[in-house]
């Protein structure tokens, strides 16, 4: 039998509250021509009865069951197991656009300089209604991708994504070291080897509540992403990928020393300490004593006023407390 043009890849850890939706998503494209590799990683809960009651009636899915090791190797896994030369990334929780498949692929074969191609979301919460963002749309050509890496803007809404198999595990597939940023860090390496944009429709519902990894991760996330961007620029500028051996990043505190550089340290904690002025949960988690220990060194206030509401209305008055007089006695540094 000929290889499908497409493997999808979805990786499921205890999704049975989505998953149905995010299946019939997937059985519902226009284009069929598609293998659906659905990876349990370690679930306890009732995926495995859903998503095999789908493979029962659906040839074109193939289930891989084993414990939990986690998401970055369960996408490396996916990498290895796909049939196809294109991958269709897709998440437990998500609801795809009918014709996604469709104008993506076309996309890769009227482009063969691009090797990955996402698009804008519609971005929904919990129940399915729409949930408003602040911000800008994801670039649409690879200059305005390179543009919104300096923007520091978002780039690819990773369940969106779909790329040439080959050109992803030329650059290593998915590096351990950055847990729960592992897309921005590929994304940020694939760019020297080829191009990245988006199209510009709403080809994904993406969904956004409390439990999803991007909200119960927030600091590390937020460290993840400034040590890849910075070794993106060490990449730029000629020098060897940092990161390319780890496994896991440093703690904060012992980036200047683990890589023999200055200003790293710095680096990280003051974009942890801008970016967790709008994550809930972020601030909720550990990431807020560090937020707290910035400010204490002289970092910068701005928006922290208004963060200090942001709390109160988040339920948390004693940590609004707490911010407001740390930011009454310290003074940040001179520019």
């Amino acid at each position: 039998m000929s290889a499908p043009a497409i493997s999808v890849a979805m990786s499921v850890y205890n999704g049975e509250r989505f998953l149905r939706e995010a299946i019939e998503s997937i059985l519902g494209q226009t284009f069929g021509d598609f293998e659906f590799l659905i990876l349990d990683d370690g679930s306890r809960d009732g995926s495995r009865d859903i998503y095999e009651s789908y493979a029962a009636r659906d040839s074109r899915i193939r289930t891989i069951v084993r414990d939990n090791r986690g998401l970055i190797v369960s996408l490396n896994q996916l990498l290895d197991e796909a049939a196809a030369p294109v991958i269709a990334r897709m998440d437990a929780d998500d609801i795809c656009d009918p014709t996604r498949f469709a104008k993506q692929i076309a996309f890769l074969n009227a482009n063969p300089d691009y090797g990955v191609i996402g698009s804008w979301t519609a971005d929904i919460n919990e129940f399915g209604a729409s949930h408003r963002l602040e911000g800008f749309d994801h670039p649409t050509n690879h200059q305005e991708f390179l543009q919104a890496v300096k923007d520091d803007g978002p780039l690819l809404c990773h369940p969106v994504v779909t790329y040439r198999r080959d050109v992803v595990r030329n650059v290593g597939g998915y590096h351990a070291a950055f847990r729960h940023c592992e897309d921005y860090d590929l994304w940020l390496r694939l760019a020297s080897v080829t191009k990245l944009a988006n199209i510009p429709e709403r080809l994904i519902r993406y969904r956004h509540y409390e439990g999803q990894v991007s909200a119960r991760h927030a600091t590390e996330q937020k460290i993840g992403h400034t040590v890849a961007l910075w070794a993106y620029h060490e990449r730029a500028a000629g020098r060897p990928d940092p990161t390319q051996q780890l496994t896991a990043l440093p703690e904060v505190g012992q980036f200047d020393e683990a890589f023999h550089t200055k200003g790293l340290d710095w680096a990280v904690r003051e974009r942890l300490a801008k970016g967790l002025q709008y994550s809930p949960s972020g601030l909720r988690g550990d990431g807020f004593e560090m937020m707290l220990d910035y400010l204490r060194d002289g970092g910068s206030q701005e928006g922290m006023w208004r963060t200090v509401l942001r709390l109160v209305r988040y339920g948390e008055p004693l940590r609004a407390a707490r911010l407001a007089a740390t930011l009454s006695s310290n003074r940040p540094l001179a520019a």
